[in-house]
């Protein structure tokens, strides 16, 4: 199974057990439900922690190489609001 890391808490696990966030060749940043858009990406977990943290420390500008737009992290925010508060292994 391939393994990625969360940008903003650094775990490693399975690449399915992530979310993958991607920065398309327009130039836009959006979630890849699939994980097979082309572009840039970034994993974060699937925890509201993680993603508050990696917009907060723009761990995720860093990753993508680009500088998100409000709007963009706007709607991060708004998908982060809909996971668990805390991953499941704490």
């Amino acid at each position: 199974m391939p393994q990625r890391t969360c940008v903003a808490c650094r775990r490693t696990t399975v690449k399915r057990d992530l979310v993958r966030i991607v920065r398309t060749p327009e130039g836009t940043v959006e979630i890849d439900a699939s994980g097979k858009k082309s572009g840039r990406g970034a994993y974060l977990c699937r925890a509201q922690q993680c993603w508050q943290s990696a917009l907060k420390k723009e761990r995720l500008d860093y990753a993508l190489k680009t500088k998100l737009t409000p709007a963009e992290k706007e709607a991060l925010l708004q998908y982060a609001h809909s996971l668990p508060a805390q991953s499941e292994e704490g």
